[in-house]
Parts: C-alpha cells; sequence; structure tokens
C-alpha cells in the first residue's frame, strides 16, 4: 500500500477515570464521608486509530482506505471492565441486574504515539471530579519524537453524570445530594496543527455525544474518528479543504507553499497578551536560545502563544525541546540542561521561579517577562533598528474583529458568520506574518554576503564587524545557537523560502548592482553615516601597526537618535497604512468541499464515498481555465491522493503525472515512489501500454538513483563551517581554499597571483603566521576606510557609489597638505586643518605616473609625481616610504581604468582595485626589502599594457555598450549556453540549470533560477508570462516571469530537448515547436500544454526547429531538413563537401522569409551559404568570413545578419555583422575572450553576446 502522509488523523484517544475509582468514590459522597474530592489519574479508555475498514485482496495485502500513513503499530495492554449494571432501560432507568467480568484488551495503536504520558496531558491540573457540572474545556498539546517531528493534539474536557458508580448520560437523580460529575477528555492527535479545525470537530462530537444512549458512546467517538480519517489534507497552494460535521463547516486552509507551515490559530492572541517591547524581549530570548516558560491560568493560552511565537521566526525554526503544556507531575522537566520553551499553570509561578536558576518566567496573563535570577531583565535586545521598525508596523495592526464588523448586520447563517470571522483572521494573519517576516529579515539581512557556498563557510566575524556596536552581544549569543545554524545550513543550500524572496525584493538598487561587480567589502560614502561598521578586532594578538594615523573626527556632532522601545497596547485601533510592512499581493483562494460522509465503517460506502469525490474533482478540473493550472495542479493532487486510496493505482499516478505541467513544486515524489513500487504484475503491464505513464515510472527511477548519489553527499550538504585562520603551513591548493573562505576574493587567477607574491624569495608555501598578519593587516586597512566620516563640503563632491579603499598618512603635496584618498573613480586629497576636498585625478584622465623627489633642505624625500590631462603643473606628494606602494596601486587602478573603458567592462575596474588593495596588504605583511617586488606579482594590467598593449579596435569600441558578468559570484567563469531577450528583461543560462535574470535597463541582476541540473540549450518566449527552457535532460521547464517560479515541466521528450519554436496553426491559435537530439519533434498546445501532434525524422543529432510558411525547418548535424507540419519530409539539402565525406556540422540556421532564403553556418567552418528556399535547385551562395576557424550562432537584427564564432589565429570570439541585401561583410567585432556561443536581440536596439568558458561574459552591442 502506497504511504500517505497527507490524513488529518493519526488517533483518537478517549482519558477518563477508573469504573473502580469512581464507584469508590461515589459510595464515599453518598455517605458524606468526603470534605473534598481527591484528585485522580487518569487512564486510556479507548483508542480509534485507522484503518477502520478494510479489504482482504487476492494478493492478500491488507488496504484501509483512509487517508492515514501506514504506521507501524505496536500494542497497549488495557484492563476494561464491563458493567451491565449500568445498561439504560428504554425508559431512561437503569435495570438491576448486575454481571461483571474483568477482560484485557490488546489495543493496536500507532508506535508513536506515547500512550503513558497522554493522560497527564489531557489532564494537566489533574482529573477532579465536582457536584456540578462544568463548561466544556478545550487546550491544547504538541508531542515532538526524537528526530524533531512533531504531532499535536486537541484536547477537550467534558463532563458526565455518575450514578450507582456508573457513568450516565442523563441527568436524573434519587437525590440532589448525590450529584456527582466526573471530566472526560477527548484528544483528536494529528500530523498538522490544525487547531482551529479539530476544536470545531470536537465542539461537532459533543453534540452527538450528549444526544446519544450511553451504550452508544463507544461506537459514536470511533464513527467520529472514522469521517475525519477520510478527509484528505489539502496540498500547498491556493485550495483549501471543507467538509461538514453537522452542524457547522469545518475548514482545513493550506499552507502557502511547500516550505511554508500550516496556520490554523489566531496570531494576534500574542499582540493582545504583551506590549510590543515585551513581545520583542520574549521573540528575543527565543532567537538566543534561552530557557523559557510561559505561564498561565489557561491551558489553551499556553500553547496557542508559544505556536504564534515560533511562526513569527519563520522560516526559522526552534530546535529546542518545546512542550507548550507540563502536567503538574512533569515539573522535573524544567531542570533539563539545555535552552528549551514549556508551559505551566500559573499556580506553579512562585515555586519554579525560586527553586530554579537560569530561567526566563514569561507571565502570558499580565503579559509580563522576567528572570529567575534578577529582578532586571538584562539580556540583550532585538537590535534597534529592526525594533523600530517592528513597533511601527504593528501599531498599524486591527486587532478587534467587533469593531471591524460593527458596520454590518446581525448575521441569521451560523456558518455565513463562521465565514466572515475567517476571512478577517487570515487577512490579520497575513498581515502580522508579513510584519514578523520583516523583523526577521531585518535582523539577518546580509547574512549571505559573508558566506562561502564552495567551501559551506560563514565568516562569522566578519559579519559581526558590520553590526552596531550595541547590537554585538546580541549576535554573538544568536551565532552560537542551533536555531541560526539551521538558518545557515538553509542559505549555503541556496533555498528559496520565504527569507529569501523577501530579503531579494527589498534590498536596494545600490546594493544589487554592487552584487554584479566582485569588489572588497566596503560601505558606500552615501551609507558611512548609518552604516553600523566597527573598528575590527584581530584575532587573538591583534598587529598594533597602523597603516596611518586615524583621521580627525570631521563628522558633524551627531544627535542621539536612540529611542525609547515603548508602545501602547491599545494603539492597534489605527489603519493599516498603505506603505505599512511588506506587502504581498493577496492569493485568490477556493475551497474544495467534500461530499457528504457515508457510513464510515463499511467499506462498501467508503468506496463510493471516494468514487463521489473523484467524481467531484474531475467536474472541478474541467471547469477550471487553462490559464490557472496552479488551482488545477491542485484538484489533480487531490484526486490522486482519493485514487491512491481508493486503489485506483494507475489513475493516481497519471493524476500526479499532471503535476509536471501544472505545479511540479507538489509533486509527491516519495508518495510516487511508493506506490510504484507498489504495482502488482499485471499493472506494470498495463504501465508498458501507457507512454506517459512509462515516463513518468522511469523519471521516478532516475529520481531515485539522484537521491542516492545525494545521500552519499549529506552529510556535506549539512555541514556548516566557521571561517578559522589557519594553523599549519598551506601549499597552493590549501591557500586558495583558505583564500577564499576567508570572503578576501574568490577568483582562481587573482589567488594564484598573491600566493606567488607571499612566497617571493622563499619556499612556495604560506606560513600560519604570514597569513594571520597579511589576513589582520586587510581588516585594518578595510576597518580605518570604514572610520572615515565626511563632512558635506567635501562629500558633495564624491558620487554617492563612491567608496574610500585606502588613505594615505598625512603628507606635504603640491596642492596643500593632507591625506590622499583613493575611491574606484578617483584620487582625491583631504585637506588637514578645516577639511576640504581638492580633486586630484581621475585615473581615466591620467597621463603619466611616476616615482620622483621633492628637495628638502640637503635631501631628496622620494615623492609620487601624477600628470593628468588639461593641467599644466604635475600633482606631486611627498609620500616618502609609502612612495613606491602608491606607485603601484596607482597604475593598477590607472590601467584597469583604461581596459574597463576600452572593453565597456566595469569588471576589470573591480579586479584591478582588488589587485591595489592585495598589493598593499602584502607590503604591509612582508615589512622587506622584496616587499615591493612581491607586490609587483599582483600588477596584472599594468604587465598586460607594458607586455602586450591591448587596444581594442575603432569599430569594436564604437559598437560595444557595455558588459556584465554572470560568473562573477563563482571562482571560475562558465561559459554562457543560452541568451533570451523578453520585454524589459535579460535571461542568461550558464552551467547547469542555472538562469540569471538581468533588468534591462540598468542590467542589473534581479533573479537568480535554478533549472534542474543539467545544461540548458534553448529558451523561447511563448507569452507575456511563460519562458520556457530545454534542457539536456529532456525536460522542457516553463518559469513564469511574473512570479518567477519554475513549477512546470514538460516531460515528454525521450533526450536533450534542443529547439523551441513558436507559431500559430492554420485556425490562428498559438501553437510552439520542440525537437529532441533523437530527431523528435512536438507540436505543443500552448494554453493547455498538451502534445497536438508528434513525428520523429531520421538524422545524426537534430539541433534546432524553426516554423515558416507552413512549413518546419529542421537543422541536423549533417543536412538541413524541410518537412510538412504532418512530419512527412519535404526536402533535404547539404553541402556538397558533405557528400563527399566531409565532417562539416551545421551549427546554426536562420530562415529570411521577406527574401525566400535560408542561411546556414557550421560548427567547423567560417562559410555563411545562403540558399534560395522558391528553388532550391539553384546553387547556393557561400559568403567566406576571414579569420573565423567556426561558427556558432546567428540572427537577424533590422537588415544585418550577425554571426558569432571564433578567430583562427588567436582562439577569440569575434562577431560578424552582414549585410542581408547584399551579403557583404559590413564589421568585424572582437569583444570575446573565447568563442561566441550565444546571440540574441533586444528590440532591434541591441544584440547581445555571449562567450565560451574561458570568457563567460555578456556583451551589449548597438545596433546601426
Amino acid at each position: 500500500m502506497a504511504e500517505l502522509p497527507s490524513g488529518l488523523l493519526e488517533a483518537c484517544v478517549v482519558i477518563g477515570a477508573s469504573t473502580d475509582k469512581l464507584r469508590d468514590i461515589y459510595q464515599l459522597h453518598v455517605q458524606n464521608k468526603l470534605k473534598e474530592f481527591p484528585l485522580l489519574e487518569g487512564e486510556v479508555l479507548q483508542v480509534h486509530a485507522p484503518p477502520f475498514v478494510s479489504k482482504e485482496t487476492n494478493s492478500s495485502q491488507l488496504i484501509g482506505p483512509a487517508f492515514s500513513r501506514v504506521q507501524k503499530r505496536r500494542s497497549f495492554i488495557k484492563k476494561k471492565r464491563r458493567d451491565r449494571a449500568a445498561d439504560v432501560l428504554p425508559n431512561g432507568e437503569t435495570s438491576n441486574s448486575t454481571e461483571e467480568s474483568s477482560t484485557t484488551d490488546d489495543i493496536s495503536v500507532p508506535k508513536d504515539l506515547d500512550l503513558i504520558a497522554l493522560p497527564q496531558l489531557c489532564f494537566p491540573g489533574g482529573l477532579q471530579l465536582s457536584n456540578e457540572q462544568r463548561e466544556d474545556r478545550y487546550h491544547f498539546l504538541v508531542f515532538t519524537d526524537l528526530f524533531g517531528n512533531r504531532t499535536h493534539g486537541v484536547v477537550v474536557q467534558y463532563d458526565r453524570a455518575v450514578q450507582e458508580g456508573a457513568v450516565q448520560n442523563g441527568n436524573r437523580w434519587n437525590s440532589s445530594k448525590s450529584r456527582l460529575y466526573t471530566p472526560f477528555a477527548l484528544c483528536v492527535i494529528s500530523k498538522f496543527p490544525y487547531y482551529n479545525a479539530l476544536k470545531d470537530c470536537l465542539s461537532c462530537l459533543l453534540v452527538l455525544l450528549r444526544l446519544a444512549r450511553q451504550a452508544d458512546f463507544e461506537e459514536t467517538i470511533k464513527e467520529f474518528s472514522a469521517k475525519l480519517s477520510l478527509v484528505p489534507i489539502p496540498p500547498p497552494g491556493q485550495l483549501h479543504v471543507s467538509f461538514n460535521l453537522r452542524p457547522i463547516n469545518v475548514v482545513l486552509p493550506s499552507r502557502h507553499d511547500q516550505d511554508s507551515p500550516i496556520i490554523d490559530l489566531d496570531l494576534h492572541l500574542p499582540f493582545l497578551c504583551f506590549t510590543h517591547a515585551t513581545l520583542l524581549q520574549v521573540l528575543s530570548c527565543l532567537l538566543q536560545e534561552q530557557k523559557l516558560v510561559f505561564f498561565s491560568a489557561d491551558w489553551a493560552r499556553l500553547t496557542l502563544v508559544a505556536e504564534s511565537l515560533l511562526l513569527y521566526l519563520q522560516p526559522l525554526s526552534w530546535q529546542q525541546p518545546y512542550v507548550p503544556v507540563l502536567a503538574r507531575g512533569m515539573l522535573d522537566f524544567l531542570m533539563a540542561p539545555t535552552a528549551f520553551l514549556m508551559g505551566c499553570h500559573i499556580s506553579h509561578f512562585e515555586e519554579v521561579a525560586a527553586e530554579t536558576e537560569e530561567l526566563i518566567l514569561v507571565n502570558v496573563d499580565d503579559g509580563i517577562i522576567q528572570s529567575s535570577w534578577s529582578e532586571v531583565f538584562d539580556l540583550p535586545s532585538i537590535p534597534l533598528a529592526a525594533a523600530e521598525s517592528f513597533i511601527s508596523r504593528a501599531e498599524c495592526l486591527r486587532l478587534h474583529y467587533d469593531l471591524e464588523q460593527c458596520h454590518l448586520g446581525a448575521a441569521t447563517d451560523a456558518n455565513a458568520l463562521r465565514g466572515q470571522r475567517r476571512e478577517w483572521q487570515t487577512r490579520l494573519n497575513t498581515q502580522i506574518q508579513n510584519i514578523a517576516l520583516e523583523l526577521v529579515v531585518t535582523v539577518f539581512r546580509g547574512v549571505q554576503d559573508f558566506l562561502n557556498h564552495e567551501h559551506r563557510v560563514f565568516n562569522s566575524e566578519e559579519f559581526l564587524r558590520t553590526r552596531e556596536p550595541s547590537d554585538q552581544l546580541f549576535y554573538k549569543t544568536v551565532l552560537d545557537t542551533h536555531i541560526f545554524h539551521s538558518f545557515l545550513r538553509d542559505r549555503l543550500n541556496r533555498k528559496q523560502d520565504s527569507f529569501s524572496r523577501m530579503e531579494q525584493n527589498t534590498r536596494n538598487h545600490a546594493h544589487r548592482n554592487r552584487a554584479m561587480t566582485e569588489s572588497p567589502r566596503r560601505p558606500l560614502l552615501s551609507d558611512l553615516s548609518r552604516s553600523g561598521y566597527r573598528s575590527y578586532t584581530s584575532p587573538s594578538d591583534r598587529l598594533s601597526r597602523r597603516l596611518g594615523a586615524s583621521l580627525p573626527n570631521l563628522e558633524q556632532p551627531a544627535h542621539d537618535s536612540a529611542t525609547t522601545l515603548s508602545s501602547n497596547r491599545y494603539a492597534s485601533f489605527r489603519r493599516m497604512t498603505p506603505d505599512a510592512g511588506f506587502k504581498c499581493p493577496q492569493r485568490a483562494v477556493k475551497v474544495f468541499r467534500l461530499p457528504e460522509f457515508p457510513p464510515p465503517l463499511a467499506y462498501h460506502y467508503v468506496q463510493n464515498y471516494y468514487s463521489d469525490m473523484v467524481s467531484s474533482l474531475g467536474k472541478a478540473i474541467n471547469a477550471t481555465p487553462a490559464g490557472e493550472s496552479a488551482l488545477m495542479a491542485r484538484y489533480h493532487y487531490l484526486r490522486g491522493l482519493v485514487n491512491t486510496v481508493s486503489n485506483r493505482r494507475l489513475d493516481a499516478l497519471e493524476d500526479f503525472q499532471s503535476l509536471y505541467k501544472t505545479d511540479s513544486d507538489i509533486f509527491p515524489s516519495q508518495m510516487v515512489k511508493t506506490l510504484v513500487d507498489s504495482l502488482p504484475a499485471g499493472e506494470k503491464l498495463q504501465v508498458e501500454k501507457r507512454p506517459e505513464l512509462r515516463r513518468l515510472i522511469s523519471r521516478v527511477r532516475r529520481e531515485q538513483e539522484r537521491e542516492l548519489a545525494r545521500d552519499g553527499n549529506r552529510s556535506e550538504e549539512d555541514a556548516v563551517k566557521r571561517f578559522k585562520l589557519p594553523k599549519t603551513y598551506m601549499q597552493l591548493e590549501e591557500f586558495v581554499k583558505c583564500i577564499q573562505e576567508s570572503g578576501i576574493v574568490k577568483d582562481h587567477g587573482t589567488i594564484h597571483r598573491l600566493f606567488d607574491a607571499l612566497t617571493v624569495g622563499h619556499q612556495k608555501q604560506v606560513g600560519p603566521e604570514l597569513f594571520r598578519v597579511f589576513y589582520t593587516i586587510w581588516k585594518e586597512t578595510e576597518a580605518e576606510a570604514q572610520e572615515v566620516g565626511l563632512p558635506a563640503s567635501v562629500s558633495e563632491h564624491i558620487e554617492p557609489s563612491e567608496c574610500i579603499f585606502k588613505l594615505s598618512s598625512s603628507v606635504k603635496t603640491s596642492r596643500g597638505v593632507g591625506k590622499i584618498a583613493m575611491t574606484q573613480r578617483r584620487l582625491f586629497l583631504l585637506t588637514d586643518g578645516r577639511p576640504g576636498y581638492v580633486e586630484v585625478a581621475q585615473y581615466r584622465d591620467l597621463e603619466e605616473v611616476k616615482v620622483s623627489s621633492a628637495p628638502f633642505l640637503l635631501l631628496r624625500i622620494p615623492s609620487l609625481k601624477l600628470r593628468v590631462q588639461g593641467r599644466k603643473e604635475a600633482f606631486e606628494a611627498n609620500l616618502k616610504t609609502e612612495t613606491e606602494l602608491w606607485n603601484l596601486m596607482v597604475k593598477e587602478m590607472w590601467a584597469g581604468r583604461n581596459m574597463a573603458d576600452q572593453h565597456k567592462d566595469p569588471q576589470y575596474m573591480q579586479q584591478a582595485l582588488t589587485n591595489a588593495l592585495l598589493m598593499d596588504a602584502v607590503v604591509g605583511s612582508l615589512q622587506s626589502s622584496k616587499a615591493i617586488y612581491a607586490a609587483s606579482k599582483l600588477a596584472h594590467f599594468e604587465r598586460i599594457k607594458m607586455e602586450v598593449p591591448m587596444m581594442v579596435p575603432k569599430t569594436t569600441a564604437d559598437t560595444l555598450k557595455h558588459k556584465i558578468n554572470p560568473s562573477v559570484e563563482l571562482a571560475e567563469p562558465q561559459a554562457v549556453d543560452v541568451l533570451l531577450y523578453t520585454p524589459g528583461q535579460l535571461w542568461v543560462s550558464v552551467s547547469t540549470g542555472s538562469v540569471m535574470v538581468f533588468d534591462a535597463s540598468s542590467w542589473s541582476l534581479t533573479h537568480t533560477c535554478h533549472v534542474g541540473n543539467a545544461r540548458l540549450n534553448c529558451m523561447l518566449g511563448v507569452d507575456k508570462d511563460q519562458v520556457w527552457m530545454g534542457s539536456e535532460d529532456s525536460v522542457i521547464y516553463i518559469i513564469s516571469m511574473l512570479a518567477m517560479v519554475c513549477n512546470r515541466q514538460l516531460t515528454e521528450h525521450r533526450a536533450e530537448v534542443t529547439g523551441l519554436a513558436l507559431d500559430l496553426d492554420k485556425y490562428s491559435q498559438k501553437v510552439a515547436y520542440s525537437c529532441s537530439a533523437e530527431g523528435s519533434v512536438m507540436v505543443w498546445d500552448v494554453p493547455t500544454l498538451q502534445v497536438k501532434k508528434q513525428f520523429r525524422l531520421s538524422c545524426d543529432r537534430l539541433q534546432s526547429v524553426y516554423s515558416c510558411n507552413g512549413t518546419l525547418w529542421c537543422a541536423s548535424r549533417e543536412n538541413l531538413m524541410e518537412v510538412w507540419r504532418n512530419g512527412s519530409l519535404k526536402r533535404r539539402l547539404t553541402l556538397p563537401e558533405q557528400q563527399k565525406g566531409s565532417t562539416a556540422t551545421f551549427s546554426s540556421l536562420l530562415l529570411l522569409p521577406e527574401k525566400e532564403e535560408l542561411w546556414s553556418v557550421c560548427v567547423d567552418s567560417g562559410d555563411v551559404c545562403i540558399w534560395r528556399t522558391d528553388d532550391t535547385t539553384k546553387p547556393y551562395e557561400r559568403v567566406v568570413l576571414q579569420d573565423c576557424a567556426g561558427c556558432h550562432c546567428m540572427i537577424k537584427v533590422k537588415n544585418q545578419v550577425w554571426v558569432g564564432g571564433v578567430s583562427r589565429t588567436a582562439a577569440k570570439g569575434k562577431i560578424y555583422i552582414l549585410d542581408a541585401e547584399r551579403h557583404q561583410i559590413l564589421k568585424e567585432l572582437h569583444g570575446h575572450n573565447d568563442q561566441v556561443t550565444a546571440l540574441c536581440s533586444a528590440e532591434d536596439r541591441y544584440v547581445l553576446s555571449g562567450a565560451g568558458k574561458q570568457d563567460g561574459k555578456v556583451a551589449i552591442w548597438k545596433v546601426e
């Protein structure tokens, strides 16, 4: 039987007092011998767990049709006394006959269910009898197993009458003095936290129990449990499930997405219990993993408040022991040595506070937090900026339902009234989730900037240095917690959860732009006043040497901006402001109503119920518009579940197969794997006759193999390391790893040059002491720049995006006394005395940089002399011992600026800046006569300038507008595989399935998507919201441009997808064409994603497909084919040399239908062949491309044809621009250091080209 982890009910347990105890107490009560009722111990009286009905199949396989996991079970033996003395007669009286029998029942219960502790938790204050009937009392439980998996329970205590020592369901008494009531606890246990829904279910059950006869008590509860076992859990997304239990409808809300929790409680309860400042203190304690104990007089309040607080921390998850309700006999749990979160009754407050140390005591009823060791609460608080933002958002929440609904009339329908309340609560919950998520994002923003994904290292020391001094203690504590370690692991695994999405969406534009250029970490000048950077504290014995005296305090007097965290608890009446909090679009939610429950203990009735549900889901699927694929996926998912439990395995597999085309994110891989493994031999034969199921099963098998391979690396995926300085000598390989882990630089070439510099004159290895000195000086220099504060009179001359990277000592210059400051754009002088700004030079304006000497009395002082375009007088600075270093740095920056300007590539400038700062650290760490020579090893661009002057041809320089580097975050460049332009966006595919999306107005990175695990071969913009991507793993992935998610897949191809095309059919309906390497061509109906037609061509390797004038043109390695739309071959074209046995291989073709021409190029030839499509018997024309070893791509822009290839002599990329009319070469462009692999056009204004692995960049060219 396939595993079904999606059932509402795990078990329903009845807890009560033993019959013997009740009889004894009743006798004493009647005789007036009891002054007060004793507390009794509860016992398990009934356990009801699925399956409730079953059928023996021919294979002797027990099938239990219920939405419940097939659980490991164990026996639970309990005594059961049968009393027939209490049999109820029709007139309501009891019979006089008495017959007793004492037996034991061996009950089969789920293995994970702890029935020993359950009675205490169902009666946490003890089982108390009463002579008055009390109101029903609900509370909630959370159970956690050894692996951290949580199970949830909802408990109701209700009183039933006791007479003659037996429990009665009526209220007839012999005398008022003999009244006695005993509480029973009904506990519904579920794997899912449906607190409100299960509370509603129990409320419905109590209505039935009060009307039922005593003899029907157990049967009524069993039927109730069996009904809940028929309820499926909705999949993540926009579809809820509802069912009728009479007298009310119960709704099961779905989770927002696969990684989000189910929320079925009122998230605003903590806001009603605590002030905003106190609430932040509680959240701070949770983040710091303190020992927290919640207290309340209401057991229900303990769990609901604790659950809400943990949901506020999402996606961070509490990793420590969690018991929100502790029974009075479990208080010893509070002596646990680890952090925990537990809840107690308020009556134990003084006892716990007095006898237990190191606890955080939270009085939920009074909204007070205190520590058990001090009257003053002195734990670190949430960082001030995050706290203030949280409070300002929270004050705008509207927490009072009655106030919001006072304009409405009285509801006459209870279910309608409940629906109104549910909608209001859902909106409020969403607002609270956004506010809480914004708090978490603000607290941990920037963590990913200090991660090294390749070596799975977090540079905690550098992260701490970017935090405000007043927040240091908080972060130091949090960084050592399990909750943060788990959060880091998700970041290193590049998990796309709510934190990632909000952090990306709220990241400012400047930060996004800086992320596209790998440069040393410095705050922008516009951020210096609010950056929160602090001076660097080195490892244990920090160097005391400073590279120049500190700047005088140039900042204006700062006003104290600290504010006291205080909030009026009742400030929530204000309206939510339009710009308050993080907004997310409200999703349109549908509710699928389950059919009316059948008699749940009869197998054939249950099967009919499932048939009705399948029929209802089928109608819902047919009524769903094709454009609402996400909703359709949820219906298919539910129908797959129902088909599985009703033993229709093949139908279930078909439904799950449909998820690939509608929403693959909710594909239940483990369930389908188990379902496939459970197929009997007869059904396996049927699978072979159904191609779509064959594809599904083969894919499941491949996923199993990948999963097994991943299991071998599971420990690596879970590992999170902190950066530590090395303790041994390092060869080159270890040095590269250490530098990358430190976050200084990632590029292999730069690290190799740094290694050469640090090992000049001795053995090729770097010792731990040398590395420590180098690392410390690098950080000290960084800290000095971050301590700079510029007055407005200086900063107004500087671009907001500029950073100060290096400051000299105070020196005499030809333009005054002061310190020379180096930014990524210019050199300027900060004059001493009254701070002033003197422009020295922008790097692109330099004409000469040299070491000179200035006369002073009888001495010659080393100086740096700069000549600048447009200025007669040279600038000279008496830098003394710093002269040689500044000479190297300025020359490298000058050379980098020239390279960046010539190649329109800002990455050259950033790399030159890194080289200059590394020179500075090398000179400071070596402190020898060879230091300057060693630093010169890093003068990469200056060496290129001197050895091989890289003059960019004028044609190229005039046409090239910009370059971007998609591989900037990687250790080595990756080849650009595919380029696609859609309005406003550039899509770049690199490496194995990584797709980067750039904003076409600024060429800044906006999104990164991971599409499968294989290389992408082609991309196609199908409509305003769909981009199709053909992959080497034979799948076509579909990305939504609006949501920027990839959750649909077309899996019909059997080999790698090599080409995509778009056209209209004869009915003017949009259709897409795809081809795969083995020769298959498929025609897709775009709205429904169904294959309308498919055929197979006989060829070596099919590489592309194009639609033109009612026919298809397909290119394989050895020929070009024109094919009718029905798949029949119209004609085949080959080159004469191919007919003679040549190995010429086609790489790209281009159709010019208005000219009736077909252009083709080959991967191993520098010729462009032009055919006449109206008459292929005419000889083709051949255009020879000069110095071309082969061509890889070709596009038409305006009246030009652009061809991307590789040079024959220099093995570098070249682009040829041909006149489409005259077939002549107009231009040759040299813009890449490797072959041009991809071309695309941006609205015929620009052409974008991508290159191979040795270059890895995208060039942007102006079209004339």
